[in-house]
C-alpha cells in the first residue's frame, strides 16, 4: 500500500515527522506500507526554518497511490494559491483517500476537495494569528467546518494541529489497514497513552477505530 506526501516549500518539520514518522514505524507492523514524497519539482524542497527534504517524485511523474496525505505549514498559503498544486490535487483518482493534516486541509479546500464534506484544521495560534479553523470556515461555506482531532468524510479526512497530525496518521492506518495496525505502531512508539488523552479531551469525528477512547462529537465553537 502506497502512502504519498505532498511537500512544498515552507511545509512544517513536525507535519512531515508526523507522516513519515509514523507511517516508518508502522512499516515494522505492517511491511507492506510504501512511501513516497511528491513536490511541484522533484528534489530539494526547503521546509520552513531551513530544512531541506527530498522529494523523489514531481506532479508529472507521480506514479499514483492509495492514500496522499497534504500537509501543513506556514507555506500553505502559496501552496494553496499555487494554480499546479491545485490541479494535481484534482487529479487525483477520486477513490483515493486525500487528507490533510494540520493546515494541509486549507490547500485541500482551495482545490475544492473539502466541498461537502466535514473537516477540521489547525486552531491555536500565536499572538495577532489568525486561527486557520475560522479561516477554512470563512473562506470555505461548502466545507463543513468542525473542531476535532481527525475527521474522516468520504474519501477525505483531515486533522487538528500540528502534533495532533501525528493522531490524524494513526487514524488513516486504522482505517486503511484495521486497528491492530494502528495498535501496534502506537505501542511501539510508546504513544498510546497520548493518542488516549487526545482522543478524550478532544474526541475524534467520523473515525470508527476500536482504539480511540471516545466518539462524543466536539464542533466548532
Amino acid at each position: 500500500m502506497r502512502f504519498a506526501v505532498l511537500i512544498y516549500d515552507d511545509v512544517e518539520p513536525i507535519d512531515l515527522g508526523a507522516t513519515f514518522g509514523v507511517l516508518s514505524m508502522a512499516r515494522r507492523v505492517a511491511p507492506q506500507i510504501e512511501m513516497l514524497g511528491v513536490a511541484r519539482q522533484a528534489g530539494l524542497v526547503m521546509c520552513a526554518n531551513g530544512l531541506e527534504v527530498v522529494a523523489e517524485s514531481d506532479f508529472a511523474s507521480f506514479p499514483g497511490c492509495d492514500v496522499l496525505i497534504v500537509t501543513g505549514g506556514p507555506g500553505w498559503q502559496q501552496a494553496a494559491a499555487d494554480h499546479a498544486t491545485l490541479e494535481f490535487l484534482r487529479s487525483i483518482p477520486d477513490e483515493t483517500l486525500i487528507g490533510g493534516i494540520c493546515t494541509g486541509a486549507m490547500i485541500m479546500a482551495a482545490a475544492g476537495l473539502l466541498d461537502g464534506a466535514e473537516a477540521t484544521t489547525k486552531t491555536e495560534v500565536v499572538g495577532a494569528e489568525r486561527s486557520p479553523l475560522t479561516v477554512l470556515n470563512e473562506r470555505h461555506a461548502a466545507v463543513k467546518t468542525c473542531r476535532s482531532v481527525a475527521v474522516l468524510s468520504g474519501n477525505r479526512f483531515t486533522s487538528g494541529g500540528v502534533a495532533l497530525g501525528i493522531d490524524g496518521v494513526f487514524y488513516v492506518l486504522a482505517h486503511v489497514l484495521g486497528d491492530e495496525v494502528a495498535q501496534q505502531t502506537a505501542r511501539i512508539m510508546e504513544y498510546s497513552r497520548a493518542l488516549a488523552a487526545n482522543a478524550a479531551s478532544l474526541p475524534p469525528r467520523g473515525f470508527k477505530a476500536d482504539f480511540v477512547v471516545s466518539r462524543n462529537e466536539a464542533s466548532i465553537e
